[in-house]
């Protein structure tokens, strides 16, 4: 046997080995390891020191940017824009810190999900009597609708003169596609147990009494919403429905509305909450997840190999997303 052949016969096993091992990293990777290192559960919070000081006296700066929705949580293969249930866990962890002795809330949002922005409220007001903090609110260029439902708690909420805030209201929306099913020859064939079960579904047009029903429904939400300012700003039910008509503000007018108190951006709401309660030698630090160390960097590396591709990860979020419309404290389009 010549040269070339033995050279040819070291490449091709080379190869085999090589595939076989690479298949292999591949497998574990993108299944036990992989899911390991981003589930949810095993996810810890850690700190960030943004200023430096009194470690037994502490400012907690969270930030809410994003449709406020929970959609799960980010993996090696993919990131989410909002991650809900980690946001709920940094007020779990501050309900239970004595250290910390105040919160920033820095909101850049148009809203989201009426659950979702409630759920995110409850704890806040819990927080505030419970363990009898400030909480300083500081709002982006957008606060809207489920935005300022959250930022409604605040003791003291600053906004841009840019910021866009209000749309306090609540929103059901669906497409209403039959006519155009009907230009393409295409026939719904539904089997219900009762004349209402496909309501609000775009198969058909929705009648009077179904939009009756659901008109009680918003109704009973936007009240909710009405009182969560009343009780957030000291404002009457008047003085709140005045502006609660689904309008925009910019933060001028949010001011002279008296849903904002003061003009000025995320250091000016730190600096004024040092001020009034005597932390200006606090620690100020953030939360930030934890997924892993040296695991999340070789999953990310994998993920951007072997991850599923944009139209794959496009795909599998139609298929696992639901047509069915929610109520919304949102201003507009997702």
């Amino acid at each position: 046997m010549n040269t070339k052949r033995w050279i040819a016969i070291i490449i091709a096993a080379f190869l085999l080995i090589f595939s076989v091992g690479l298949n292999a990293v591949i497998g574990f990777f993108s299944s036990d390891f992989v899911s390991s290192v981003t589930s949810t559960s095993e996810i810890q919070l850690k700190e960030k020191v943004l200023e430096g000081g009194d470690f037994s006296k502490r400012i907690a700066l969270l930030t809410v940017d994003g449709v406020i929705q929970d959609v799960g949580s980010g993996t090696v293969w993919s990131e989410v824009e909002y991650d809900h249930k980690l946001f709920l866990k940094q007020l779990d962890v501050i309900l239970n810190d004595p250290t910390v002795q105040a919160v920033v809330l820095s909101v850049n949002s148009p809203g989201g999900g009426a659950i979702e922005s409630a759920e995110i409220h409850e704890k806040l007001v819990q927080i505030k009597k419970e363990r009898n903090i400030p909480i300083y609110v500081s709002m982006g260029s957008m606060a809207a609708s489920g935005g300022y439902y959250i930022a409604a708690p605040g003791d003291k909420i600053y906004a841009h003169r840019e910021t866009i805030t209000g749309s306090i209201g609540v929103i059901m929306s669906s497409f209403n596609f039959s006519q155009l099913a009907e230009n393409f020859g295409v026939e719904f064939e539904t089997i219900k147990s009762g004349d209402h079960k496909d309501m609000f579904s775009g198969t058909r047009p929705t009648t009077e009494e179904e939009k009756a029903m659901m008109q009680e429904m918003i109704n009973d939400s936007y009240e909710v919403f009405v009182d969560v300012v009343e009780q957030g700003r000291g404002m009457s039910e008047a003085e709140v429905k005045a502006v609660a008509d689904g309008r925009i503000l910019g933060g001028s007018q949010a001011v002279k509305a008296g849903l904002v108190d003061e003009l000025g951006g995320l250091d000016d709401a730190i600096a004024s909450l040092r001020a009034d309660y005597g932390l200006q030698t606090a620690t100020l630090f953030e939360y930030e997840s934890d997924t892993g160390g040296i695991g999340q960097i070789i999953g990310m590396k994998l993920g951007a190999l072997f991850g599923p591709s944009a139209e794959q990860q496009l795909l599998t979020k139609l298929m696992n997303t639901s047509n069915a419309p929610r109520l919304m404290y949102l201003y507009g389009e997702f």
